[in-house]
């Protein structure tokens, strides 16, 4: 036993060298090219960042099926801006990511967008994004795509749904947002978008299951956001509105592809505040979301129901370098089915109780030891399964246990 133990192990830190050389060699060759394209820093700027780690869980398949501890916890990328002039900027940024199943794996382009600047004085602000721009609607949307501005290696899974990554991170479309600064009543911000976002084959099977061989597609995600800091606070106060529409093609029937073509409709909705004190800081988010299934499991299908959520949490900066984090977040796939019972018994038994919620008690610390190079590690005690993808067809034969642990270290660097 110790033998495999030992192999096993050995395996593990092999591939997680392996990562580590690969992202270092990057981190190596992109000084080179920062040094030639900083030829006006006026105008052009580039930076990236590379984040490498270890993950372990116990009791679901969050990671990976086997329930090994996997080094499935790299974040790689590269951002770039560039000023055309006083009123049009270039953006964009390309990433690699390897999450085991809560993403899917591989290169995207999270934003490429043109960013006008429509109108600018001492009081207001307002701005236009074309193309594939970066969600600004919820507390944490426009930091989760990089690993050092976000509060923890894992976001509360309650709002931030992995599964959902790609699709909540922007959308292809158009955007504005208008701030106000008024030293009577403080900051406002309002944002609105409108766009869709494509869907891989790999997000597709996350999502539905590895049985859906049709093509999944967004129609179109409308969103607004609504956020005011009172005049010289540390508070902040916000809320936001999406909606948006999907819709599965099943193509040839056949027995490995059953699902029938169906739509789906996603509402979400939230309100959120944050406080950033000198050594403490505070943040909470609750919601409600809408889900409603016509057709796939076959036609004539019909299901609509509304979940609940929230999640609160603290950090504490013990000193310039350490900062410690706490967290509670709970969520119920149906506000009148809390306890999954209802779920259980609509799916004759195929569906266990406890996929119809997801509770998650986090502690964790982040330690700086440059300006530029932070270890994080966290230690996840989760009760219920209701945020493990895939989503709609759920999968208890891996996920056979209602209470599972995560734990989790990643080191980070940026430039």
């Amino acid at each position: 036993m110790l033998s495999i133990l030992s192999t096993s192990l050995r395996d593990i830190m092999s591939k997680f060298l392996i990562k580590v050389v690969v992202t270092c060699s990057l981190l190596l060759s992109t000084p080179l090219i920062a040094e030639e394209s900083y030829f006006n820093a006026q105008k052009f700027q580039v930076h990236g960042f590379v984040a490498q780690g270890i993950i372990d869980v116990n009791g679901s398949d969050f990671v990976n099926d086997d329930g090994e501890l996997s080094a499935e916890l790299t974040e790689v990328g590269i951002n770039a801006t560039y000023q055309l002039n006083s009123k049009l900027r270039l953006a964009g940024q390309l990433v690699y990511l390897d999450g085991g199943n809560r993403y899917a794996k591989g290169a995207r382009i999270d934003y490429a967008l043109l960013d006008w600047s429509i109108y600018n004085n001492d009081f207001w602000q307002a701005n236009m994004y074309l193309g594939r721009f970066k969600n600004n609607h919820w507390l944490y949307s426009s930091s989760r795509d990089v690993p050092f501005a976000r509060p923890s290696i894992i976001l509360p899974q309650s709002v931030y749904f992995d599964g959902f990554r790609d699709i909540a991170v922007g959308s292809d479309g158009a955007a504005i947002k208008v701030s106000h600064s008024n030293d009577t009543y403080g900051n406002f911000d309002i944002n609105l978008s409108y766009g869709t976002s494509p869907i891989s084959d790999e997000q597709a099977t996350n999502l539905l299951s590895k049985l859906a061989k049709g093509k999944a597609k967004q129609e179109h995600d409308a969103q607004a956001s609504f956020y005011w800091q009172p005049a010289f606070s540390p508070w902040r106060f916000g809320v936001s509105l999406l909606d948006a529409d999907f819709s599965y093609v099943q193509g040839t029937p056949s027995f490995d592809n059953p699902f029938v073509d169906s739509d789906f409709t996603f509402q979400f909705y939230t309100a959120n505040a944050l406080y950033e004190g000198e050594v403490w800081e505070f943040s909470s988010e609750i919601y409600q979301q809408r889900f409603i299934i016509d057709g796939f499991y076959q036609n004539g299908f019909h299901d609509d129901n509304v979940g609940q959520g929230f999640y609160v949490q603290t950090r504490y900066k013990w000193n310039s370098d350490l900062t410690f984090l706490a967290r509670f977040e709970d969520f119920y796939l149906d506000k009148t089915d809390k306890n999954g019972k209802k779920l259980e018994e609509n799916s004759g038994g195929l569906v266990p109780y406890y996929f119809g919620f997801n509770k998650d008690i986090t502690l964790g610390l982040s330690y700086d030891f440059t300006s530029n190079i932070r270890l994080r590690m966290e230690y996840h005690w989760v009760k219920g399964a209701g945020r493990l993808t895939p989503v709609v067809v759920p999968n208890p034969r891996i996920n056979d246990s209602e209470d599972w642990q995560v734990w989790a270290a990643q080191i980070m660097y940026w430039f």
